[in-house]
């Protein structure tokens, strides 16, 4: 009997037996989930979706916050349409204005020809504002009459172009205490909360790791990678701090390292980083007691900038700081 069921085992596809659902999912387009939290994410999307109020996607970095909002996008009449995004914390404050709005030639130095804003890009469709409380304040009141008006005017133009976007914004910030902090305008909170819809983070959706992973392994090119129960086992403890962009990394590393004939992910081939460490007492334990702030700062953004490859944004979000902020750091050589 064990060898009968040992040999059923062994004609079973690999990537499924270890990744076997054990109850249906429900899906919100092309996505799929089987979490009670992202059922109820999926069920507030599905009636925002069809209609063009505006909506703001609450949740940590690395949440899948862009993903949804593509989602809506396909789901809504606007489908046809563009789908732009314009991530408010990775473009420097002074050529913020010029990229969500356009500028005209010769509007200021280096405006050699006319440039077409995001939101004249997304006309028709929609227009994804990410990290929207990053948005420099004194941005705020024009994004603000760009959305009541429906119009925009370029940077060094005249001409106000009438715009049919329907905006989808997301962040991993409180905006009402932004809102306290005087960091974002009380209007244009109100203008954007319509439908607030909160994102669980990986470790509230962990019901959701064998979907991820299939989805991932595919993407990947190795549908037919199967993943242990033991290496399941190991990502469920993980604490995932990046969340579900934590986890595409560790499973393209993954990848990447294996041999093309393995055929099952064990936890020997996972890279996690800080896996099962209290990173808080990890760093206690450093010598870190009697520098300056300052000199503390300016090895952790040398170091991650190495991390990163040079890559500012990438490197923004490792820090936790906007790109603006990096580059004001980086520029007065903190």
């Amino acid at each position: 009997m064990v060898a009968t069921e040992n040999a059923e085992v062994r004609r079973e596809p690999p990537s499924q037996r270890s990744l076997r659902l054990a109850s249906p999912t429900r899906h919100f387009g092309k996505l799929s989930a089987r979490s009670r939290a992202m059922h109820e994410v999926f069920a507030m999307l599905a009636r925002f979706a069809p209609t063009d109020v505006s909506v703001t996607l609450l949740g940590e970095t690395g949440v899948g916050k862009e993903v949804l909002a593509h989602a809506i996008h396909e789901q809504s009449a606007r489908a046809r349409g563009p789908f732009v995004v314009f991530d408010c914390g990775s473009v420097a404050a002074n050529l913020a204005e010029s990229e969500l709005l356009g500028h005209e030639r010769g509007a200021f130095t280096g405006a050699v020809s006319a440039h077409a804003g995001a939101f004249e890009r997304a006309h028709g469709g929609t227009l994804f504002l990410d990290e929207i409380g990053e948005l420099p304040l004194d941005l705020q009141p024009r994004l603000l009459r760009a959305l009541e008006s429906g119009k925009v005017r370029r940077v060094g133009g005249r001409l106000e172009r009438r715009i049919d976007v329907r905006v989808i914004a997301a962040t991993n910030r409180d905006l009402r205490s932004e809102v306290v902090g005087g960091r974002f305008r009380e209007d244009l909170f109100f203008r954007l909360a319509v439908a607030v819809v909160p994102v669980p983070s990986l470790r509230q959706r962990l019901d959701d790791l064998p979907e991820l992973l299939r989805s991932l392994l595919v993407e990947r090119g190795r549908p037919d990678l199967a993943v242990s129960e033991e290496a399941l086992a190991a990502l469920r403890r993980h604490p995932w701090p990046g969340n579900v962009r934590e986890l595409k990394n560790a499973i393209t590393c993954a990848v990447a390292l294996l041999d093309p004939a393995t055929r099952v992910l064990d936890p020997a081939h996972l890279r996690l980083l800080a896996s099962g460490v209290d990173e808080d007492a990890w760093l206690d334990g450093l010598p870190l007691g009697g520098h300056a702030l300052a000199r503390i700062e300016k090895a952790a953004i040398r170091q991650t900038m190495a991390m990163s490859g040079g890559n500012k944004i990438h490197a923004a979000r490792r820090l936790g700081i906007a790109v603006s902020t990096l580059y004001d750091k980086l520029r007065k050589g903190t």
